[in-house]
């Protein structure tokens, strides 16, 4: 059996009722997704502590699954007359084979090699290393299972500075994974926090999986200061967050920052430079790291 993809640009002010009705027309599934993703105009949708949450982003791919035997098109073409479009959007539509989809999903992670000593470990592998640090993390809902550049930049950062005891914030924790990654590397502790209910549950459920005690929590009125503040999100949110997350940084503490693409880390470190002694930005593969000492 196989299935059609039927993926649709949509702007903001149309993108919900599209889906909905595309819905109703008998696709099977439908997501939404940032056309922008992965640029300098990503954006991020998500709240913060003071701002409205947006549903849906400026630019949007609406990815529909369809029966094999559907008419792709004359769906769009009622979803769009039931949305009160003059025309038919920009579309394009696509075959999708019949596959074990676990299997396929497993076989696109393998364990993450991090650096020397930490790796990153889907559930059903054997860790390649033993003796390595091995954090247990599958692919879900959660941003963060170390397959980006920009969570790979701060877990190499956390490797090559928890020396022990340091209490460690992360805020956009996603999935947990650097606040696990620092429990495990011999922080004293660390407090995981994300306005996604179900990413505070998900850090919760992979923090008991590796048998590190972390706490996750919603975003706080006050929060204390730690000695590691590590941030993992998009510029814009860094840029807003700045008073904030630097409050959280003791005096001497240290703060990193990614999420950044490699031409926007100049504006984010102009930002932050008020606050913090910066360090060299790293950048990989497009994506930069962030790093400095509070004032």
């Amino acid at each position: 059996m196989a299935w059609l993809s039927l993926t649709v640009k949509a702007d903001a002010d149309i993108a919900e009722r599209l889906s909905e009705a595309l819905l109703e027309l008998g696709a099977l599934s439908v997501d939404v997704h940032d056309a922008d993703a992965d640029t300098p105009d990503e954006q991020a949708i998500f709240g913060e502590p003071g701002e409205p949450t947006d549903s849906v982003w400026s630019h949007n791919l609406i990815s529909a699954l369809l029966e094999e035997t559907a008419d792709a098109a004359a769906i769009l073409a009622a979803a769009a007359e039931s949305c009160g479009l003059a025309s038919i959007p920009e579309y394009q539509v696509s075959r999708v084979e019949d596959n074990d989809w676990v299997r396929l999903t497993q076989s696109q992670f393998d364990p993450i090699r991090i650096s020397q000593r930490l790796w990153i470990v889907p559930t059903w592998h054997v860790p390649v290393d033993d003796s390595a640090i091995n954090i247990v993390l599958d692919p879900g809902l959660a941003f963060g299972t170390g397959s980006h550049p920009t969570t790979r930049l701060c877990l190499r950062w956390l490797d090559e500075n928890i020396i022990g005891g340091e209490t460690v914030l992360d805020y956009g924790c996603g999935s947990g994974i650097l606040a696990i990654a620092a429990m495990k590397l011999g922080a004293g502790s660390a407090l995981g926090i994300d306005v996604d209910a179900q990413a505070v549950q998900s850090s919760g459920d992979n923090a008991l999986a590796n048998q590190v005690v972390a706490t996750f929590s919603l975003p706080e009125d006050t929060l204390p200061t730690f000695d590691v503040v590590v941030a993992n999100i998009l510029t814009n949110p860094l840029k807003m967050l700045a008073p904030l997350l630097a409050g959280t940084a003791r005096q001497g503490g240290r703060i990193v920052l990614s999420g950044v693409l490699a031409e926007q880390a100049e504006d984010v470190m102009k930002v932050y430079g008020q606050w913090f002694d910066l360090n060299p930005v790293i950048v990989e593969d497009g994506w930069a790291c962030i790093s400095g000492t509070r004032k």
